[in-house]
């Protein structure tokens, strides 16, 4: 847990993420970044200088194998309040719509439901748990499909909803966070999206991954190529 609490504070002062009084809303999907970002949350709070509180909210996307009871155990067992908000996002995207590429759109309703759900339970901040895997692969989606040099950032303020976006583990690799969940022997829940392993962004995970082959620090040059650029939100 020291390694991960060093990443998050690190990402949290330098995007000043949390300020005093805050009531922030954690997305918890059951996957291992989202339980990481909850347990970090908690040890945070025992010592941070800025007094915060926090929830759980989950969005169930009426697949089969979402697991409702698994994700309120994992907020009970560490005193935390867990929300569930019951979607209709499979049927729209998968039976409705049948997208071919689904994961935009599923992204954009999972979004807006958290926000309206953070907003009713009176949280002013919503935290996600992107990885810096995310970022690095979000980056590079971007350039190779859309041709835009970009990625989301560490802090959004959302002005329509007065809520403002913060993913507190964007320092932290994911091999890290596969560590930290498998020393811990943390359970995670079944994958329940039908995309899951067949996506664009896999792509991209792959290719960083037998790029890396080649140029052992094309991660870190990446990171600092977002970093030294005009992207919103990060610099």
């Amino acid at each position: 847990m020291q390694k991960i609490l060093g990443y998050m504070r690190k990402a949290i002062e330098d995007y000043h993420m949390i300020e005093e009084g805050d009531k922030i809303a954690v997305g918890l999907s059951g996957g291992k970044d989202s339980i990481t970002l909850l347990k970090g949350f908690k040890a945070l709070q025992r010592f941070y200088p800025k007094k915060f509180d926090f929830i759980a909210i989950s969005i169930n996307p009426g697949f089969e194998f979402f697991d409702t009871c698994f994700l309120k155990e994992i907020c009970d067992d560490i005193g935390v309040s867990f929300f569930e908000e019951v979607s209709h996002i499979k049927e729209i995207v998968f039976d409705i719509r049948k997208e071919k590429n689904p994961c935009s759109l599923c992204a954009n309703l999972r979004r807006g439901i958290l926000n309206s759900s953070a907003i009713k339970n009176g949280c002013n901040k919503i935290a996600l748990g992107h990885n810096e895997d995310d970022v690095l692969e979000t980056f590079l989606l971007n350039l190779f499909y859309t041709g835009s040099i970009s990625t989301f950032a560490p802090v959004s303020y959302m002005d329509r909803s007065n809520m403002t976006l913060i993913r507190p583990l964007i320092y932290a690799p994911e091999k890290d966070i596969r560590k930290f969940i498998r020393k811990n022997n943390i359970e995670v829940m079944k994958k329940a999206c039908p995309m899951d392993g067949a996506s664009k962004r896999e792509d991209m995970k792959d290719f960083i991954k037998n790029m890396q082959l080649d140029i052992p620090h094309i991660r870190a040059n990446l990171y600092g190529a977002i970093k030294r650029s005009n992207i919103k939100g990060w610099n």
